[in-house]
């Protein structure tokens, strides 16, 4: 029976740390993003988040988005620094059209640093992706 369970590989979607000014605190924050960059909407969109290391494990924080549109970006969570010495995961799952996606995206410890950043994707700005 597992083998005819069909399951779809996810593209066109990634997840984002992004370093960004914060003109309300005047700090620089990391923040988490989601990032459609499909041709078409995602819906019932469901994120899990999550730390961990050997000692340590946070609190799972779970956010949902109704519409992600196509080509677009959605804010998911700020980002303490002091999640960089953790593991974070980012479980996604949404729906395109009437077939369900599910992807776990994994920010391994450290990876997380200035040194890092790149140019991300429909976001003029600069951050640590995964695909």
């Amino acid at each position: 029976m597992k083998k005819d369970i069909i399951i779809p590989k996810v593209e066109n979607v990634y997840v984002a740390v992004v370093n960004e000014y914060n003109d309300i605190y005047k700090t620089q924050d990391w923040n988490a993003y989601i990032i459609n960059n499909k041709d078409v909407d995602l819906e019932m969109v469901l994120i899990v988040t999550s730390g961990y290391s050997e000692e340590k494990t946070t609190s799972t924080f779970r956010k949902k988005l109704d519409v992600l549109p196509k080509k677009s970006y959605a804010k998911i969570e700020l980002m303490q620094e002091d999640l960089f010495a953790l593991n974070n995961t980012f479980k996604v799952t949404f729906f395109e059209g009437n077939t369900m996606y599910d992807k776990t995206f994994l920010f391994r410890k450290n990876t997380i640093n200035l040194k890092a950043l790149q140019d991300i994707p429909l976001m003029e700005a600069k951050g640590v992706l995964v695909k």
